[in-house]
């Protein structure tokens, strides 16, 4: 195809998506200095369309951004009011006592939101402070600068054919360039994935570990809403060769926020964690809460859950990486946003500093060092061998010595573990299935649960199918060649949206078709595929998911 030519706009900071961690950044420029020129692309529709978060909000990043918030009519107005964690067992349940738990893991002070609905409001400030912000453009390049530094993103192209040449209605995007270019993609990112990869961001970092979040919104019968009550579980049904837990959230309105992850670091790949998400569901502790009450929004996530040696460097040549591109989550919390808005400030204070001086597209290490010494590495360090333990000795060990680990750590300043190390990528961990046997999963009654495809529906997912798919074989004889007869090919159980199948001819397989009009942009696929074959890349600006208030 011949080299296209596109229009350039000029800014101070160029921030690739609007979350916590970009709209943070974009808001402290602005305030820094009013003069700066900041805009925020965001591939989602809207701003928070693509956002999917739990969530039990750390004011402490809103605090540090815009302390008068609540003055300002933030949608943070739940506060935590009961806090719950049990162990389940199929049809039962140990409720293990608040004063058992490290005080990190307390919930006092915090609040239940809808984070699309913060990120809305963050927009909303940002734009009355003049950054210029733009939904339905997603970055699919990155432009390098004479130096070999980012310089800038090319965004809004549409129009591509199915074989990636232009349509009738080609529109080729722009060139948007900055003195600094922020990423905040959220986890496992397309164009994240580039720079690290380029630059070897991770060299120094152990490998970066996820799960996948599945989440339901419910409305539920007022006699069984308990607004404000946070409720952690985990045991059944995942069991205990297998981590991760369940989240029930009851915010605002009736509504009960309710999720599941499951760590990607699991072995047999017959697991199928949306399964796993929709047996959870039928659990009295569960049923009870969501008898009589409708599902109304559905969607999934990676999580990022590597902590705090698996952070890579962030700061690179022209640009940093922001939030949960770095994976700033704080696992046995389950909470990232407050980190996210503060790598947001962080990078913001050091790309002002840098510009002041007369600096761009070069290193901010400053922002780096900030990130490892200060309140997101202090809040990541002492939760370090969580993961870790959890991968080695399994979730009901890995409780037990994690809590140990965190109690230690918060009596005497350090840990007796050091720092471990995670081991295998979540790919690798997957082993071959004549070492497993395929899970019986009860069908879905829809009710509680529901089958895959129905439930993709609230998410409201759409693309528009005239374009090149966005998920995008390697090698495309993988599947079928490989995957299947050595994996019994997991990318039909492990994708949230059911967009892999393997389709039979005359009793054999014969195709793997990939229906990537379904992707939610969980990313799973890029993560957990054991042969790496699968490359996750944005689709065409305002497609994929649009989630009313995740």
């Amino acid at each position: 195809m011949a080299e296209i030519e596109r229009e350039s706009m000029e800014y101070d900071v160029v921030i690739v998506g609007a979350g916590p961690a970009g709209l943070s950044a974009a808001i402290r420029l602005k305030q820094l200095d009013a003069d700066l020129s900041v805009v925020v692309l965001e591939k989602g529709s809207e701003v928070g369309a693509h956002i999917l978060s739990g969530a039990v909000l750390d004011t402490s990043g809103l605090d540090a951004l815009i302390p008068d918030w609540k003055e300002r009519g933030a949608p943070v107005n739940v506060p935590v009011r009961k806090d719950r964690f049990y162990l389940f067992g199929e049809a039962g349940r140990l409720r293990i006592p608040n004063f058992l738990m490290p005080p990190l893991m307390n919930n006092h002070g915090c609040y239940i939101v809808s984070m699309g609905n913060v990120c809305r409001w963050l927009a909303g400030e940002a734009e009355a402070l003049g950054v210029e912000i733009f939904p339905g453009m997603a970055c699919s390049e990155l432009v390098w600068g004479e130096n070999g530094e980012v310089k800038g993103v090319v965004a809004g192209e549409f129009g591509l054919n199915p074989d990636g040449t232009p349509g009738p209605n080609y529109e080729p995007g722009m060139e948007l360039h900055g003195k600094y270019v922020f990423l905040s993609e959220g986890a496992r990112g397309s164009l994240s994935k580039q720079v690290i990869e380029r630059f070897s961001l991770d060299a120094k970092s152990d490998v970066p570990k996820f799960g996948i979040g599945l989440k339901e919104i419910w409305e539920v019968k007022p006699e069984n809403h308990r607004e404000g009550l946070v409720v952690h579980s985990m045991g059944w049904p995942l069991g205990w060769k297998n981590s991760g837990g369940s989240f029930m959230y009851h915010a605002e309105n009736n509504q009960v926020f309710i999720g599941y992850i499951v760590d990607l670091n699991y072995r047999n790949p017959y697991l199928y964690p949306y399964m796993e998400f929709q047996r959870f569901k039928h659990h009295p502790e569960v049923a009870k809460v969501l008898e009589g009450g409708k599902r109304v929004a559905y969607g999934a996530r990676a999580v990022a859950k590597g902590g705090f040696q698996s952070i890579p460097q962030s700061a690179f040549p022209g640009g940093a990486l922001l939030g949960c591109a770095s994976g700033l989550i704080n696992l046995p919390r389950i909470k990232g946003n407050h980190n996210a808005m503060l790598s947001g400030i962080a990078a913001a204070e050091a790309a002002h500093a840098a510009i002041r001086a007369g600096r761009a597209g070069d290193v901010l290490e400053s922002y780096d060092e900030a990130l490892r010494t200060g309140p997101v590495g202090r809040d990541l360090h002492r939760v370090r061998n969580v993961a870790p333990l959890n991968g080695r000795f399994g979730p009901l060990g890995g409780l037990a010595l994690g809590g140990f680990d965190m109690w230690f750590q918060t009596i005497f300043r350090f840990s007796p573990f050091g720092t471990l190390k995670h081991g295998k990528t979540d790919a690798q961990a997957t082993e071959p299935a004549a070492k497993h046997k395929p899970i019986d999963y009860p069908k879905p009654d829809g009710t509680l649960s529901f089958d895959r495809l129905t439930n993709v529906a609230f998410s409201f997912t759409n693309h528009e199918e005239n374009q090149p798919p966005h998920l995008k074989l390697k090698d495309p004889e993988v599947p079928i060649r490989i995957n299947l007869p050595e994996y019994a090919e997991p990318a039909q159980r492990y994708c949230p949206a059911g967009v892999y199948e393997v389709v039979q001819e005359d009793g054999a397989p014969a195709r793997f078709v990939i229906n990537f009009q379904n992707c939610v942009h969980c990313k799973t696929c890029d993560i957990k595929d054991p042969s790496q074959n699968i490359v996750w890349t944005c689709p065409q600006g305002g497609d994929g998911p649009n989630y009313p208030n995740m």
